[in-house]
């Protein structure tokens, strides 16, 4: 128990001082705590936003003419069964192979590919649990199918397709610290690799690595908890209200 415990004290001792280390709060140096969240932040929105690109118009136009039901299905299946370590191992094979970056291409090509599913699946639902008497309506005062799929299956669906997009940021705040591995950037996952490679002497590093992760996925859940709130229109928000 005494060696236990004195392993315990010495991980917080290390923890300590390398958190009051002058250069870890610079926004700079690659050893800053705000150097590798914006590091983190900037590979799990581009990988998100690039996702969305791919994914939304093609959901929302199958879920409009009420296609693609089993491709829908499909993709949940297939995002809970591919594994997100070896997607970037995969990824960075491939990459290696043809000459191209490792340091980036491996772990944004498994990060969208991790994305895409929540983010087509809860478009499709979203658009598919619509109210068909508004779609009618709208079409009867002569909205084009676009301007429908635009200006009010998009809208009325957003709340939804905001909650796959949290899963899906979710997932990838937690797989960019995983692909620090083989990435020499990997945000805030850099402490935890560095802090093994240096062994003992290393945990205080690797507790604070995992604490700066497990922070940030709080906060960006926060936010994004927001921006459904904001997504819902008025009128949906009142009618959930009153279901409740």
């Amino acid at each position: 128990m005494g060696a236990e415990g004195g392993q315990a004290v010495n991980v917080f001792t290390q923890f300590g001082q390398w958190l009051s280390a002058p250069q870890r709060w610079s926004w700079t140096d690659p050893a800053g705590i705000p150097y590798r969240t914006v590091e983190h932040l900037w590979f799990s929105v581009l990988s998100l936003v690039v996702a969305a690109v791919l994914t939304i118009p093609l959901a929302l136009w199958l879920a409009h003419y009420r296609r693609g039901a089993f491709l829908a299905s499909s993709a949940v299946n297939i995002g809970r069964a591919i594994p997100s370590f070896g997607l970037i191992i995969l990824f960075w094979f491939l990459a290696s192979r043809w000459g191209a970056d490792t340091d980036f291409w491996p772990l944004l090509l498994a990060l969208v590919g991790l994305a895409l599913p929540p983010l087509f699946t809860n478009t499709y639902a979203g658009v598919v649990q619509l109210d068909q008497e508004t779609i009618d309506a709208a079409r009867g005062t002569g909205y084009r199918e676009w301007q429908i799929m635009l200006r009010v299956e998009l809208p009325l669906a957003s709340p939804v397709i905001v909650a796959g997009a949290r899963v899906a940021f979710l997932q990838l705040v937690a797989t960019v610290a995983i692909g620090a591995i083989v990435n020499d950037g990997g945000g805030l996952g850099r402490y935890i690799v560095d802090g093994f490679a240096e062994g003992a002497q290393g945990y205080g590093e690797i507790f604070g690595g995992g604490v700066a992760v497990i922070i940030l996925a709080l906060l960006c859940e926060g936010v994004f908890s927001l921006l459904q709130k904001l997504a819902t229109p008025k009128g949906v928000a009142l009618q959930n209200a009153r279901r409740d």
